[in-house]
């Protein structure tokens, strides 16, 4: 891992309507990190909500895109270029409905799976070299269409495991930052999936045959990014 600034990206789609929903735990994990760091995300640029300060004693970016999903990559590439950060120093955090729901992974590169989000950064960034943070959502909807799955809040059943997948994953990155990826996927890569389940461990084509989420993630479209966060500084 390089010495430069380190970006930890959420990913996330903009608006109060989607900010407690299963497609949002990117956004939800990057506040943690905010709220443990004393970093505040309010200045509004490289179409996202950034905010610097200090994790385990190395310059950290928090950026939460403000682009729809499917767009994330847009956002990603110019933080990239501006800051001139190298792929290993390029944290994604985002959700992941092919591995069980509250369920941690980490892994230092790969395929987008099923994930639109992903596959933006990957199409704009044309590399895929960089650490990701996948939180399990699971995907066992019922009658939901996907879309409409990762676009809903969480179950009052699901919701302290899924509290607790964001504390460890805000922990993992704690020690990504502080000894290196490997160090948290040898910490947090256990299996912590319902009997009966087999824990991948990879990023293979997940998803193939499910159809990929891009329609109904980018929500009204008349929403504007950030529009009823209230937490602009300044719009560079």
């Amino acid at each position: 891992m390089g010495r430069g600034m380190i970006v930890i990206a959420g990913l996330g789609n903009p608006g109060a309507k989607y900010k407690d929903t299963k497609h949002n735990i990117g956004f939800i994990t990057v506040d943690q990190l905010a709220e443990r760091h004393n970093i505040r995300i309010r200045k509004l640029r490289h179409k996202a909500y950034i905010g610097e300060g200090l994790i385990a004693g190395r310059k950290a970016l928090l950026v939460k895109p403000q682009t729809w999903m499917n767009d994330s990559g847009q956002s990603v590439r110019a933080v990239v270029n501006y800051y001139g950060v190298a792929m290993e120093d390029l944290f994604v955090i985002y959700d992941d409905v092919d591995i069980p729901a509250g369920t941690l992974r980490i892994r230092k590169k790969g395929s987008a799976g099923s994930h639109n989000g992903m596959r933006s950064i990957i199409y704009h960034l044309q590399d895929d070299g960089f650490p990701r943070f996948r939180i399990g959502i699971g995907a066992e909807r019922g009658p939901l269409a996907l879309r409409d799955f990762v676009l809903t809040g969480f179950s009052a059943d699901s919701l302290d495991a899924m509290r607790d997948a964001v504390l460890r994953c805000a922990d993992a990155v704690e020690l990504a930052v502080a000894e290196g990826v490997e160090a948290a996927m040898l910490r947090y890569n256990r299996s912590e999936a319902p009997a009966g389940k087999q824990d991948e461990g990879d990023d293979r084509k997940q998803g193939e045959g499910r159809g990929a989420r891009g329609e109904g993630e980018r929500g009204g479209e008349g929403e504007r990014g950030g529009e009823g966060d209230g937490q602009a500084e300044d719009d560079e």
